[in-house]
């Protein structure tokens, strides 16, 4: 009899652990679409529009996220000011974050040399297939990239769900009201607030499909790659996954030093986000959840607003690793020896074409691309070589990229006085999972100018 009531209460508790846990509901998913792209291919491989749906819903909850979120931190903060050093501390994080991955990246490519033997005739390789890949796009230059940071509509910003152009937008508006000061803000700020609100909830009943989401999406990944891929590029992919382990390693030394927090208990503390981002092979299905945490942990609503979503376009510590060692993996494969001289144009070149990727269709490959037209000793059609393996590197691209977006958060915030570690470190202890964050070190609304 007591056995048969603990088994009760055991299948109580699963029960319950599995209509309230996210996370638990996000795994047995991604097993389940594993399970069914092995043994189903063709009808996991049919279930693609399951997570692209998903990501489509939210996606169109980030652009007025961003901007109610940055428009009531630079109002609360009371200090544009602020706001401007934080955006220049993050520009510089986010250059050294990147020039280190790509740095680790090419000594990687090096010592191990994943292309190393292949012998690859460039002529055997169909270079239509990468510019079927990319949709016949290309990557914009660095002036062109700037000028399409600003609306020419306020509506299309939106319309266009361009972050950059968002931020510009919410700048803009957050200064407005600081001028207005005291007569207006009052008025404007509970109705920013309340959209806001009204966005997190929106964002709280998509989140319910996640799991479902994560189902399509990983059942299409084993369907239309299945394993094969693992045997040709297995070197490849180890060598990715390992650097990119190594560089979380240096960026959890690096938040310890620079805040005194851990990226383990971080990790732990997001752990639902985090299989969901790798689940949907996107990060932008997390970014108004990664928010919500952020803010809870201490981070000041300012830095939040401003940091995370431009670290969407100028932080993409995943993508610059990913496209370090690929190039040096085409290259040995089709038999050709970089010189240093020509592995410095590659950090050159990827320095600025990484910035440009977000929201370009087939960007990895337009950077490689890109970067194998600058050095000019490497055929075109080689990068044709990485359409195989692409979209497994997703994952360690997408927990890559999302991670070194949330530590610049953390380590910005901390530089600005915008952080507020005890209320940090309580809710990475899962003291307080779901609290407020305590606003520290925020002057009042600035009231002088009035008129």
């Amino acid at each position: 009899m007591a056995h048969t009531v603990g088994n009760r209460n055991l299948a109580r508790r699963a029960g319950r652990l599995l209509r309230t846990s996210l996370f638990a509901q996000v795994l047995i998913a991604l097993l389940l679409g594993v399970l069914v792209g092995r043994l189903w291919p063709d009808a996991g491989a049919a279930l693609q529009p399951l997570g692209d749906g998903f990501v489509r819903l939210i996606k169109a909850m980030i652009a007025p996220l961003v901007f109610c979120v940055v428009v009531a931190g630079i109002t609360k903060a009371g200090d544009l000011k602020a706001f401007g050093r934080i955006g220049v501390k993050a520009l510089i994080w986010f250059e050294v974050a990147t020039t280190v991955a790509l740095v680790i990246g090419l000594l990687a490519g090096n010592v191990l040399a994943p292309g190393a033997g292949m012998n690859v005739d460039p002529a055997t390789l169909d270079k239509s297939a990468v510019d079927e890949q990319t949709g016949g796009g290309h990557l914009p230059s660095t002036a062109q990239f700037i000028l399409e940071s600003l609306p020419d509509s306020a509506v299309g910003a939106f319309a266009e769900n361009s972050l950059l152009q968002v931020l510009v937008l919410a700048c803009l508006v957050g200064a407005a009201l600081l001028h207005l000061g005291q007569r207006k803000v009052p008025q404007i700020l509970p109705f920013i607030e309340q959209a806001q609100d009204v966005v997190f909830t929106i964002v709280g009943y998509i989140m319910k499909l996640a799991p479902l989401a994560v189902f399509g999406a990983t059942a299409h990944l084993v369907g239309e790659y299945g394993v094969g891929a693992m045997s040709t590029y297995g070197k490849l992919i180890a060598v990715c996954y390992g650097v990119a382990l190594l560089f979380l390693v240096l960026l959890a030394l690096a938040l310890k030093a620079v805040t005194g927090l851990s990226l383990w208990k971080f990790v732990r503390y997001t752990r639902e986000e985090l299989l969901l981002a790798l689940g949907t092979g996107s990060s932008e299905t997390v970014m108004p959840r990664m928010m919500q945490k952020l803010r809870a942990a201490g981070c000041r609503d300012d830095a939040v607003g401003l940091v995370l979503p431009t670290g969407y376009s100028f932080n993409l510590d995943g993508a610059s690793i990913y496209l370090s060692i690929g190039t040096l993996f085409i290259a040995q494969a089709v038999g050709v020896d970089l010189t240093l001289g020509q592995q410095v144009t590659v950090v050159l070149v990827l320095m600025l074409t990484s910035k440009g990727m977000a929201g370009v269709p087939g960007s990895a490959f337009l950077a490689l691309s890109a970067t194998a037209s600058a050095l000019g000793v490497i055929p075109a059609a080689a990068v044709a070589l990485l359409l195989g393996v692409d979209r497994i590197m997703d994952s360690m691209r997408v927990a890559t990229n999302l991670l070194g977006n949330c530590v610049a958060v953390f380590a910005v915030s901390r530089w600005e006085g915008a952080l507020d570690r005890v209320t940090a470190k309580r809710v990475m202890n899962g003291e307080e999972p779901g609290s407020a964050p305590v606003q520290t070190e925020t002057p009042p609304v600035n009231t002088a100018k009035d008129g």
